[in-house]
């Protein structure tokens, strides 16, 4: 199955109501991608640009869309990025396949 990495921030009201009432978000988390099939592989508060990082597994990206659109409506986040992440196989594989692809450059 597919890897995915999530990138998530906060809105202040959530980081008030969870100081308020502490809860551990990543049995949340972990209920969402199992619905659809997946599996949370980890869930991480951080410093920095974002509040927090998922590394998620899921079926394939209908799933980990569904997941995503979920949590984005939920309104607690006021950000929510998600990248496909590629083994080094499949990016051996791409890069073997990248030499059919016929590009030009802008303008060539």
């Amino acid at each position: 199955m597919p890897l995915y990495l999530s990138r998530f921030s906060y809105t202040p009201e959530t980081w008030a109501r969870l100081i308020g009432h502490p809860e551990d978000r990543a049995q949340a988390a972990k209920s969402y991608i199992e619905s659809v099939g997946g599996k949370l592989h980890g869930f991480w508060y951080a410093f920095g640009t974002h509040d927090g990082y998922n590394l998620w597994e899921a079926p394939d990206n209908v799933s980990m869309a569904a997941v995503a659109l979920a949590i984005s409506g939920g309104g607690a986040l006021s950000s929510f990025e998600t990248t496909v992440l590629l083994t080094v196989d499949e990016t051996l594989a791409a890069l073997r396949t990248a030499e059919q692809v016929q590009y030009r450059a802008p303008g060539a």
